[in-house]
């Protein structure tokens, strides 16, 4: 199989996930602003690998599953360190709440392409907002530049954790039927 740009980004996010790591313990005065810098550039290769592999119509099975594993592993990771960094109940209690609810989604998806129903459960605009909202607050408690810059970033937290509890709410509603079934 010959790999295409989209997947190469795809491929780039994954090996920025080690150095996002690194990055946030450097014992450095920059490091917040590092670590901040390499998981924004990640989170831009998340849309723009999509939006090149759409448009020049370049979408692989490779990439297809490796774009959604790249993005919740890099999501995952990013929540583990700045709840360690928190270390306090009120930052790891949402954070616990939108990583199940990924490790629920994702099963969810994957039960129901078994069925040939994979569409019911196909993203929402809830759950990109949902996203946004993560990406936001994340990029905000890894970078901790000023007080109000945590506190709106504690703020698009519980946002996220709400439309985390939203979307998983729907999803499950769409999929009801399936899973119900006797």
């Amino acid at each position: 199989m010959k790999l295409n740009i989209p997947t190469y980004l795809t491929l780039f996010r994954v090996v920025l996930i080690p150095l996002f790591v690194s990055a946030f313990y450097l014992p450095l005065t920059y490091s917040p602003e590092i670590t901040t810098l390499i998981f924004f550039i990640a989170s831009i290769t998340d849309w723009f690998d999509g939006y090149l592999a759409r448009k020049w119509n370049q979408t692989t099975p490779l990439g297809a599953f490796l774009d959604p594993v790249a993005d919740k592993v890099l999501v995952a990771v990013a929540f583990v360190c700045v709840v360690e960094y928190y270390h306090t109940w009120w930052i790891t209690i949402p954070v616990c709440i939108m990583i199940a609810r990924e490790i629920i989604i994702s099963a969810l998806r994957e039960w129901m392409a078994e069925l040939g129903k994979r569409t019911s459960v196909a993203v929402s605009i809830w759950g990109k907002v949902k996203t946004a909202a993560q990406m936001l607050a994340l990029g905000g408690m890894l970078w901790r530049q000023s007080n109000l810059m945590e506190t709106l970033a504690f703020i698009l937290l519980y946002i996220a954790a709400a439309l985390t509890i939203w979307s998983m709410l729907q999803y499950l509603k769409a999929s009801k039927g399936s899973l119900l079934k006797s």
